[in-house]
């Protein structure tokens, strides 16, 4: 079947979703969450093996303060009230991006999910939260200077394998599929080091419309193209 065993999406087109309802931006972020639900549930029973969501990105700090609490609060109530689909469905979450800013009481939700949900193995589901690529890829170079310097590992020794290895992602491969709903043509800063040899399928679908259906529209797609990796 070539089903992919990573894909990861880029969730655009909440805010757009509710501007053409003429409701509160808050709305269709709230039916943004239907479509992670849905979508989690069909790469489960599509054979997907990892999942990555992209679900809020460092940027996103600069939105309006009313809106980035609604947003923090919709994560909660998703953390709070989702464990049995992960449980039902064995799921793994993963949350990868910076947490300093991130409230301490939802980082203590936030590693509690990651600790009841260890054990799953069906289906990775990484939530990629105060995630940018270029502060990912910053921290790694950091993190090996530093083993560098201290002697434990020598610039000679560092490679593709190795950097991978201080990543937010070491536990997954590469995506083999990147989606972007919404129509927009540019990767915004999402696994840039990652998605150097996936197959990027676009949509102008908003997130909340995206449903089963769409995944599977853009799994046939993938499945007609030549992966040659530049060879």
């Amino acid at each position: 079947m070539n089903i992919p065993e990573h894909i990861a999406i880029i969730m655009d087109g909440n805010g757009r979703w509710a501007g053409k309802r003429h409701l509160p931006r808050i709305m269709g972020h709230r039916r943004g969450v239907e479509s992670v639900k849905n979508i989690t549930k069909a790469c489960v029973n599509l054979g997907v093996k990892y999942l990555t969501l992209y679900a809020f990105s460092t940027e996103n700090w600069n939105r309006p303060r009313k809106e980035i609490r609604s947003l923090f609060k919709l994560l909660d109530n998703f953390i709070s009230t989702q464990i049995r689909l992960f449980n039902e469905n064995n799921v793994r979450i993963y949350f990868i991006g910076d947490r300093k800013k991130i409230d301490p009481e939802i980082r203590k939700k936030m590693e509690k999910i990651e600790r009841d949900t260890k054990d799953h193995k069906k289906l990775i589901l990484n939530i990629a939260l105060s995630y940018g690529s270029r502060q990912e890829i910053l921290s790694a170079v950091k993190a090996l200077s530093g083993e560098v310097k201290n002697g434990l590992i020598s610039p000679d020794d560092i490679d593709e394998k190795v950097f991978s290895k201080h990543l937010y992602t070491k536990h997954c491969p590469d995506p083999d599929l990147l989606i972007r709903t919404s129509g927009e043509m540019r990767v915004s800063n999402f696994l840039l080091w990652q998605i150097s040899y996936s197959e990027i399928y676009v949509t102008p679908k908003l997130w909340p419309d995206f449903g089963e259906k769409d995944l599977e529209k853009a799994i046939e797609e993938y499945q007609h193209r030549e992966r040659r990796f530049g060879k």
